[in-house]
């Protein structure tokens, strides 16, 4: 995942981007202390087991890079397994230039539990893998398994919906959920490892698009629902690994405070402060950049350093991503943060 320091305004921020790739500027974070006492939200368990083996499942197609054969298969499957989990699924084919020229041949995939409910909450992610893993010393052009960056958010998004389609009727939450997973997300120009290679999207980027996050950039622009409304979203990004640790993201705060709060308290009161870091961080460019332009307010769960000059993980863009580094207790932290908010209405 394509991710840099977010700035205000947006437009100095995303030409930052462009030139600056995965780096971002020396952070600055707060310490806070939360004091705010208040009852734990009832939920069904989330069920790290079940996360996890759909995370296995997604790399033991191979890596997700638009265009391949295990790309066409992943797809394929998560829509299959949506729609036996009785969710109803919409794909959204789309064609994007990469910034090496070539067209990406894509799909968004739009699930949803109880479509008929006014009141929705919309839980992001994307399905696909980098195709050069430019942080990886040894294998600089071998492309990602991507565990963590992005099979781990789609594993945590299918046991969700597993979980609330085993719900009664009694029992269900009181508003819809969209599972909406974007396509060709890390695909994207880093200015810091692919120096050699030529940016032909360089010219779009100083208008403020992004060769990242491709498929969220198109869906902000043709809404799938149309229209579409939800009372908030949450973008899992990276949402796997061992040892994972998930600041407050500028962007997020800036767009929906109330939300984070809301998340991280409930993370804090069910045991996973360790995870959720009362912590503020620099703002990242992820998918969240662009549901937020199209008026979702949106925060990003996203797993970087709280400390130091590297904002991300050693297996970040690296062939290290792999199941050797996903941590179902890291799965079960987020689900059932997750699943847990949203129950609190």
């Amino acid at each position: 995942m394509s991710k840099s320091s977010w700035l205000a305004p947006a437009l100095a921020f995303l030409l930052l981007a462009a030139g600056s790739g995965c780096n971002r500027d020396k952070q600055q974070t707060t310490e806070t202390v939360e004091t705010e006492e208040a009852e734990v939200p009832a939920a069904p368990s989330f069920v790290a087991d079940s996360a996890y083996a759909y995370t296995a499942k997604q790399v033991a197609f191979g890596p997700r890079v638009p265009n391949s054969k295990a790309h066409i298969a992943t797809g394929d499957w998560i829509v299959q397994k949506f729609k036996a989990l009785g969710l109803t699924v919409k794909e959204q084919p789309f064609d994007a230039m990469a910034f090496d020229g070539k067209m990406l041949h894509s799909r968004n995939i739009v699930a949803q539990f109880q479509p008929q409910a006014a009141r929705r909450v919309a839980v992001f992610t994307h399905w696909d893998t980098r195709p050069f893993a430019d942080k990886d010393d040894q294998h600089k052009n071998a492309p990602l398994d991507g565990a963590s960056d992005g099979a781990s958010g789609v594993g945590i998004a299918l046991e969700m919906a597993r979980v609330l389609a085993a719900q009664p009727d009694s029992l269900k939450p009181s508003v819809g959920i969209d599972f909406i997973l974007f396509d060709s997300e890390d695909y994207g120009y880093d200015s810091s490892t692919q120096s050699e290679l030529k940016n032909q999207l360089q010219a779009q980027e100083e208008q403020g698009k992004s060769s990242w996050c491709l498929g969220s950039q198109y869906w902000a622009q043709h809404m799938l629902p149309a229209n579409y409304k939800p009372d908030y979203g949450v973008l899992l990004d990276m949402v796997g690994a061992k040892n994972a640790k998930f600041s407050r993201e500028q962007l997020s705060v800036e767009k929906a405070k109330d939300v984070v709060d809301k998340m991280w308290n409930t993370a804090a009161q069910i045991g996973y402060s360790d995870y959720f870091l009362f912590q503020d961080s620099p703002g990242i460019t992820d998918d969240h950049v662009y549901t937020n332009q199209a008026g979702v307010r949106t925060i990003d769960i996203i797993d970087h350093l709280p400390v130091g000059d590297e904002y991300f993980p050693a297996y970040h863009h690296t062939t290290q991503d792999n199941m050797s580094i996903i941590d179902k207790r890291t799965l079960k932290a987020v689900g059932q943060t997750v699943l847990q908010t949203i129950y609190a209405g």
